[in-house]
């Protein structure tokens, strides 16, 4: 049987290695689900943004470590690391009419003008997940709980993490009442209400 040559031997190893680092990459994000048509009063809005995540502060991202060539290391090692490593919950839920480069609400409001153009629900999260689908339900509660907005978005992290939705409407909201609700893989865990109307 012939051996393979040292340049073959390399180019083996180099490729397991890519295959490796690839497959610890972790981040998975699947784009959001076009929001389902509002029904009801027509002076609802309709028009909805996708959400961002990123990491909660600066250090707590997503860390690839170089995979190992030799040895069963790297393969123990992310094992032992996820039995330790906090379960994903939520956190905390700001809204607002800003946000920073890192979505985090800058400007805290419950109540907004009628001609604020973009509302945004920043979710601050803990733990670990690879792959826990977040999503926030806006409704227009004088509509009859009439749907605004329902977008998901699939979070993986390693550590605190903030997932910004926004809704935006190019027109004037309606005045009265509403609500955001966030979930985390179909269980609710908060919900705000807030309204529209004069400052």
């Amino acid at each position: 049987m012939k051996r393979p040559s040292p340049t073959t031997r390399l180019l083996q190893i180099a490729g397991l290695g890519s295959l490796l680092l690839l497959g610890a990459c972790g981040k998975n994000e699947t784009p959001p689900p076009a929001a389902p048509p509002a029904t009801g009063s027509a002076a609802a809005p309709a028009s909805v943004a996708a959400a961002a995540t990123t990491p909660a502060r600066p250090g707590t991202a997503m860390a690839v470590a170089a995979p190992a060539i030799t040895g069963t290391s790297a393969a123990v090692a992310p094992a032992q690391a996820a039995s330790t490593a906090p379960p994903f919950a939520f956190g905390k839920l700001t809204l607002g009419d800003a946000v920073n480069a890192g979505h985090e609400v800058t400007r805290v409001a419950d109540h907004f003008a009628s001609d604020d153009k973009t509302l945004y629900a920043s979710v601050a999260t803990v733990g670990s997940s690879s792959g826990a689908t977040l999503n926030a339900r806006w409704s227009y509660l004088e509509g009859g709980g009439q749907l605004v907005s329902n977008i998901s978005q699939s979070v993986a992290t390693d550590g605190p993490a903030i997932t910004t939705f926004k809704v935006q409407n190019p027109d004037l909201w309606p005045e009265g009442k509403y609500k955001v609700e966030i979930s985390i893989d179909g269980k609710a865990v908060a919900s705000q209400d807030f309204s529209i109307g004069k400052r």
